[in-house]
């Protein structure tokens, strides 16, 4: 497997079960890779470990082959990082935060610089300690992808940002996959997963749940439809008769969710013509939908 990070049985233990513990996962040259979970859960840790900040108590992660904490100097000289909690020197304005930033790393162009600053709409005259969180948010994005490293680690990268910049970023992301970067990034916005992501990991309280590939969502076997009825006789009828998957029945509203495979629509189609139909609806199987129904119907205690 052409991996360019590596996680295996890695384990950082707070005490009192806080934490990440036995985590394994690998990503491939070229994806993009989200965690997703909730506050507490672990996503931070994952990060801040794979950045070399926190040592882990067992097991490893490499990147690029290359020991996350033995050579972490090394690795973030090819990683850029957007933290989820984001403090910036006082060094004046925006513009001199980004200046510094490009002399550190040899950055001698501004352009893309500026492209990135026009892209999120960044001010940057503002003094930094004056900025809003979306605008400090939009500084270290500019920051991160200025430096053009073919690896970025992103934690909670839309905080603080509006739709419309929010939607910059997926573009930007997709940008950057296109140029074959590797990105990981942790995210409760299931819009920019599902419009970047080839794989996602859910974790909850330290553990991994599972590992879904993003193919498997978009272009699943399995489809729901919203089937109304005309009336309550025709509605119980086939309530009764089906021999289709049937879920969320409701008979005041005189509807059912039918369950099919793509080899069967057909036959759901055909079975339906023998009852008055008022209305027939595709349901798209989404990430937040699989989510809340495979996730959180099964696994995580809410």
């Amino acid at each position: 497997m052409n991996s360019t990070i590596n996680v295996s049985n890695l384990t950082v233990d707070y005490g009192n079960g806080r934490g990440i513990f036995d985590f394994n996962f690998n990503i491939k040259k070229g994806e993009v890779h989200a965690i997703v979970g909730t506050n507490g859960s672990g996503k931070t840790t994952t990060l801040r470990t794979l950045m070399g900040f926190l040592k882990a108590r067992a097991g490893s992660a490499t990147i690029e082959g290359m020991d996350v904490w033995n050579d972490a100097k090394s690795i973030k000289e090819i990683v850029s990082y957007v933290p989820g909690e984001i403090n910036f020197p006082d060094v004046g304005s925006g513009e001199s935060f980004l200046k510094i930033q490009m002399g550190f790393y040899g950055i001698k162009d501004s352009t893309y610089m500026n492209r990135l600053v026009s892209l999120f709409g960044l001010d940057t005259r503002v003094p930094l300690r004056r900025m809003s969180k979306g605008m400090k948010q939009k500084c270290a994005l500019v920051c991160a992808f200025m430096k053009d490293s073919p690896i970025i680690l992103l934690d909670e990268p839309s905080t603080g940002l509006d739709p419309l910049m929010r939607d910059n970023l997926i573009e930007l992301i997709n940008q950057e996959k296109k140029k074959g970067k590797t990105i990981i990034m942790s995210s409760h916005i299931f819009k920019e997963i599902e419009d970047t992501c080839d794989k996602v990991t859910f974790i909850d309280d330290g553990h991994i749940i599972e590992t879904i590939d993003m193919a498997d969502i978009k272009d699943g076997n399995r489809k729901e439809y919203l089937v109304e009825f005309n009336n309550i006789n025709d509605y119980e009828a086939f309530v009764k008769a089906t021999s289709l998957e049937l879920s969320k029945i409701d008979s005041a509203k005189l509807r059912a969710s039918v369950f099919v495979s793509d080899d069967s629509v057909n036959e759901m189609f055909d079975e339906l013509s023998s009852y008055k139909v008022s209305n027939i609806e595709y349901i798209p199987f989404t990430l937040e939908k699989y989510y809340e129904e495979s996730i959180l119907g099964g696994n995580i205690d809410e």
